[in-house]
């Protein structure tokens, strides 16, 4: 028991050790806390203005605001005029020379000093039409919370992708996310909307730090995001510290998002937030309305699971025929639903966006007044537990990874350019409306005190080009000797503390790199094997090894190869390089796993693989017994086995000891 607590210690505090140094603090006299200071702007709630313009902010009670600066990566820093005051809201004048860009904003308080990254979009002038990056469901997790790709196929299970696949990709959901918000950012859209479920669970303090930051590079890159909550993101206690309100409206020109709270297990809004939507649509009589909420509000998977076209009805006369259609949650309660469906059509709302069941859904709702309104439901972008592709069951239509760009124009005109819909007899038919982004495009990102490295996986069918903020140390440099992406940089910055760089990148297909380090990269990864699990394994049954790699500037390639006694390589299905998976998402991640398949009885050498971004490469190895009574005695041979400082690295029996008591505390969800 003693010996178990011990293990149980020292595994916590070498988590802790490797998140602390990877994490730097700010400068004291900076707070990234919005919650402490403000009701808005919040960090997935911008402000939007155009040069001259005036927005709000809505301080907390008791907070003084005393000076607002606006700063990007390329532009600034703009001190914003204080126009007014009162017991509610502030009221801040953009400069006319300001340049339209995507700001941080340094606001003085008498409580000190808040960074709100994504605070305020300066567009040089309103924008027509609304070009919506879509995400939702990016249950990012701090635990293994891994799907595999590869191409169009996605699965749950690695040994399912293997039979398919001679190269599995695994896609942690932090990598998901990051993916597809900085996908977006390089591809011009107006700004990018989650419709929930940020986190995969709401008490995960870290994971919606993860969401922060990813939220911020996309931003600084030139994107603006708006987010709301989901169930997995209920109870709201960390979401609003973090991130941001549980609802609220925001008006960019003559569009109106108003973004709703579905709750937690409830499913669909309460009758006081309908009242006060229908309030805030009285006040903004004109705009274009643009509503979000988590739980899809048409859903009949009875009569088609894929969406479809409902005409002609009208919800006060036609409510027996219409509630048919309306999903289990807001059919708990028809008056709510029933009111809604009113106000859509009172205020001609041409488009709500939605998310929850991890599957594309496309529902066209056509009133009598024959005016359009679509009711949009997205796949999942970051979790890996929903229906495969191919499906588990033949019935079942597939999905996988997504994300979607809707355009709104302003007399209220709704199109997904990338995915048309087949509609056969007014039910859909199309499986795929989302566009296969994480799926087919993927940034693995490090950031070390040595530099930041970026690994694309680029399986779409063209290059892609944009710009991209990254941060990086003090005096960090791109070195065009590992770099393959065409690039070219922009600018550089400090902001509050931290240091950022600005470039326009363009990533070809297949497999780049983008490194920007202080120094050239002259140390190999350091890697050793903790443990098997089983310890023994028998044969023709799977096993998992449990491994820990790391490198001073980032792990690029992470695999393992089996070896039977003939030094033959060991092929299961399609695959003989198994990767290395990732058993946490959380900053400076050093463990990993590889799942391996059964193995006859026999002898076999296992070969772990790391190679950094530079090409510096360690292998360690380790002698396997399957099936004997007794196995044999083993060792581990590291190419290297010290740390890139010089100091020890990895290793000793305490730290294995500890690693060893890790699946109890991060236990893999499938």
């Amino acid at each position: 028991m003693a010996r178990r607590l011990l293990a149980l210690i020292m595994a916590f505090v070498a988590t802790l050790s490797i998140l602390g140094a990877a994490t730097p603090a700010l400068a004291q006299e900076y707070s990234t806390t919005y919650s402490n200071y403000l009701y808005l702007p919040a960090p997935v709630v911008p402000a939007f203005a155009v040069p001259g313009g005036t927005f709000n902010l809505y301080p907390k009670n008791g907070v003084q605001i005393e000076s607002v600066t606006a700063v990007s990566v390329l532009h600034g820093p703009y001190n914003l005029q204080i126009v007014s005051k009162n017991d509610k809201s502030v009221t801040l004048k953009t400069p006319e020379d300001i340049a339209p860009d995507d700001y941080f904003l340094l606001i003085k308080t008498n409580n000190g000093t808040l960074v709100l990254p994504n605070g305020l979009k300066v567009f040089k002038e309103w924008p027509k039409t609304l070009k919506i990056a879509w995400v939702s469901d990016t249950h990012v997790t701090t635990g293994a919370k891994i799907g595999y790709v590869c191409g169009p196929y996605f699965q749950s299970s690695i040994y399912k992708l293997e039979e398919l696949c001679s190269d599995p990709i695994p896609l942690h959901s932090v990598v998901a996310t990051y993916s597809a918000y900085q996908y977006w950012a390089m591809n011009g859209a107006t700004l990018l909307i989650n419709t929930g479920d940020e986190v995969d669970t709401s008490g995960d303090v870290t994971g919606y730090q993860i969401v922060y930051n990813i939220t911020k590079l996309a931003s600084a890159s030139g994107l603006p995001v708006v987010g709301i909550k989901g169930n997995h993101d209920d109870p709201p206690t960390v979401y609003t510290q973090i991130l941001g309100p549980r609802y609220f409206y925001v008006t960019i020109g003559k569009f109106i998002i108003i973004g709703l709270d579905t709750g937690g297990d409830r499913g669909y809004p309460t009758m006081d937030e309908i009242e006060w939507m229908e309030n805030v649509l009285n006040e903004h009589k004109g705009y274009i309305p643009i509503i979000l909420y988590h739980h899809p509000y048409f859903f009949n998977p009875r009569w088609n699971y894929l969406g479809g076209v409902i005409k002609g009805l009208d919800p006060s006369t036609d409510w027996d025929q219409i509630k048919e259609y309306v999903g289990r949650y807001w059919g708990a309660d028809p008056e709510v639903a029933k009111r809604f469906l009113e106000d859509v059509v009172k205020y001609n709302i041409p488009l709500t966006l939605s998310g929850h069941i991890h599957h594309d859904m496309y529902w066209l709702y056509i009133d009598k007044e024959g005016h359009k309104h679509y009711f949009l439901t997205l796949t999942s972008t970051g979790a890996p537990d929903k229906e495969p592709n191919p499906p588990a069951n033949p019935r079942h239509s597939p999905t996988w990874y997504g994300s979607n760009l809707v355009v709104v124009t302003e007399n209220g005109s709704v199109e997904m350019p990338y995915t048309p819909v087949k509609i056969e007899n007014d039910k859909v038919r199309s499986d795929f409306i989302s566009v296969p982004v994480p799926q087919e495009f993927m940034i693995f990102k490090h950031e070390t005190s040595f530099g930041t490295t970026l690994k694309f996986i680029n399986e779409l069918n063209n290059s892609v080009s944009g710009p991209i903020v990254v941060p990086v140390p003090a005096n960090a440099k791109v070195d065009p000797s590992v770099t393959n992406v065409t690039y070219k940089v922009i600018a550089s910055r400090e902001i509050a503390g931290k240091y950022y760089m600005l470039l326009n990148v363009t990533v070809p297909k297949g497999i780049s790199q983008l490194v920007i380090d202080t120094g050239k990269d002259t140390e190999k990864p350091v890697v050793q094997i903790a443990y098997l699990q089983p310890s023994h394994p028998t044969p023709d049954s799977q096993f998992t090894v449990y491994f820990t790699a790391q490198d001073n500037l980032g792990i690029r390639s992470l695999y393992a190869v089996l070896y039977d006694s003939q030094g033959n390589p060991v092929k299961y299905a399609k695959v003989d390089r198994y990767p290395g998976e990732p058993v946490s998402g959380k900053p400076g991640n050093d463990f990993y796993i590889v799942e391996l398949p059964g193995l006859k009885a026999g002898k076999y050498k296992l070969e772990i693989i790391a190679e950094d971004f530079y090409g510096n490469k360690a292998v360690v190895t380790k002698e396997l017994a399957i099936g004997t009574s007794k196995p044999p005695a083993t060792s581990s041979t590291p190419t290297s086995t010290t740390s890139s400082s010089g100091k020890s690295g990895i290793c000793g029996p305490a730290f294995i000891v500890g690693l060893a008591v890790l699946p109890l505390l991060l236990r893999r969800r499938r």
